[in-house]
C-alpha cells in the first residue's frame, strides 16, 4: 500500500505541471478560439532565455524579470504581427498561424543561445523526503515544483472570474461582437499571450530545472494535449484535473502494468486514455457541449 501511494503522490506532481502548461493552452484557446501549437515552444523559449541570462552573468532575481519582459515583448510582437491581421478568420487559419510561430520560437532560441543541453539550479531543495516513517519516498524537488505551479494555478482560476477573464469568453464566441461591445480585442490577446508567456516561463524553469533545458522539452510540454481533451480545451478546473488524471494514471500504469507489456506504457498512456476520452465524451470532463442545428 505504501508503494502504491508513493508512485501516486509522484504522478499527481507530475500531472500539477501537466496542468500548468494546459493552462497556457486553455488561455489562449478562450481568447482565439484555436488550439495554439506553439506553447510548448513558448516553454522552451523562455527556459533558454532564463538560463543564457544566467551564463552571462546575471543573478536568478534578475534573469527572472527580464525573461518576463521578453515574453511580455514576444506576447505583443505576436499580436501585432500576426494575430491582428487574423481578426475574424476560420479557426484553421489560427491554428497554422500558431505552427509557424512554433517553429520560429524554436529555431530562434537556439540560435541566440544554442541548442546544448544546459543544466539548470535555482536553489530548490533536491534532498529526499520519508513520509509514514520511511515507507513513502518523494523528491523534495518535485514537492516544491507541485507546490508552485499548484500556486499559479490557483492564481488563474481567480483570474477567470475577473472581468478580464469574463472578457475572454465573449472574445473566443465572436470577435466582432466583443468589439461592438468595447471590448479591446488586441489587448486582450495582448495580456492573454503575455500570461501563457509567464505559465511556459514558470514550466520551463521547474522542468529545465529538473532535466536540464533542452528541445525535448517542447515534446514534454506536449503532454498536455491529453489533459486538454481529459478535461475540455476551454475549462481552467478541467486543465488542472485532467492533469492530475493522466499524470498519475501514466505513473501508475508504467509501474504495475508496464511489466507485462515490456514497459514503456508512460509514453503513450496518455494518448490511449485521450482517444478513449474522444470516442466517449469529445467535449472533456468539463468542456463545453457544443450542438449545430441545421
Amino acid at each position: 500500500m505504501a508503494f502504491f501511494l508513493e508512485v501516486l503522490i509522484g504522478g499527481l506532481m507530475a500531472g500539477v505541471m501537466y496542468s500548468l502548461v494546459a493552462l497556457g493552452f486553455v488561455l489562449i484557446f478562450k481568447a482565439s478560439g484555436v488550439f495554439n501549437f506553439a506553447q510548448g515552444a513558448m516553454v522552451l523559449f523562455a527556459a533558454l532565455f532564463f538560463v543564457g541570462f544566467i551564463e552571462i552573468g546575471l543573478s536568478i532575481w534578475l534573469a527572472l524579470p527580464l525573461t518576463v519582459l521578453v515574453m511580455v515583448a514576444l506576447a505583443w510582437t505576436v499580436e501585432r504581427l500576426v494575430l491582428r491581421h487574423l481578426v475574424n478568420q476560420e479557426g484553421i487559419i489560427l491554428f497554422m498561424a500558431t505552427i509557424g510561430v512554433s517553429y520560429f520560437l524554436d529555431g530562434f532560441g537556439q540560435t541566440i543561445w544554442g541548442s546544448n543541453v544546459r543544466q539548470l539550479d535555482i536553489g530548490l531543495p533536491t534532498d529526499p523526503i520519508f513520509l509514514m516513517d520511511g515507507d513513502i519516498l518523494i523528491q523534495a524537488f518535485d514537492l516544491w515544483a507541485a507546490l508552485v505551479a499548484g500556486s499559479l494555478l490557483a492564481a488563474l482560476v481567480v483570474f477567470q472570474r475577473t472581468g478580464v477573464g469574463r472578457a475572454l469568453r465573449a472574445v473566443a464566441d465572436d470577435h466582432q461582437a466583443a468589439q461592438s461591445v468595447g471590448i479591446p480585442l488586441n489587448t486582450i490577446w495582448i495580456i492573454v499571450w503575455s500570461i501563457a508567456g509567464l505559465v511556459a516561463l514558470v514550466a520551463g524553469v521547474m522542468w529545465g530545472s529538473k532535466l536540464g533545458v533542452q528541445p525535448a522539452i517542447v515534446s514534454l510540454a506536449l503532454k498536455a494535449l491529453p489533459v486538454l481533451i481529459l478535461g475540455g480545451f476551454t475549462s481552467i478546473p478541467g486543465a488542472i484535473v485532467g492533469g492530475l488524471i493522466i499524470g498519475a494514471g501514466e505513473k501508475l500504469a508504467e509501474v504495475f502494468i508496464g511489466p507485462f507489456f515490456g514497459g514503456g506504457i508512460e509514453n503513450w498512456f496518455a494518448y490511449v486514455l485521450a482517444l478513449g476520452f474522444l470516442l466517449i465524451r469529445p467535449q472533456g470532463l468539463f468542456g463545453e457541449r457544443i450542438i449545430e442545428r441545421v
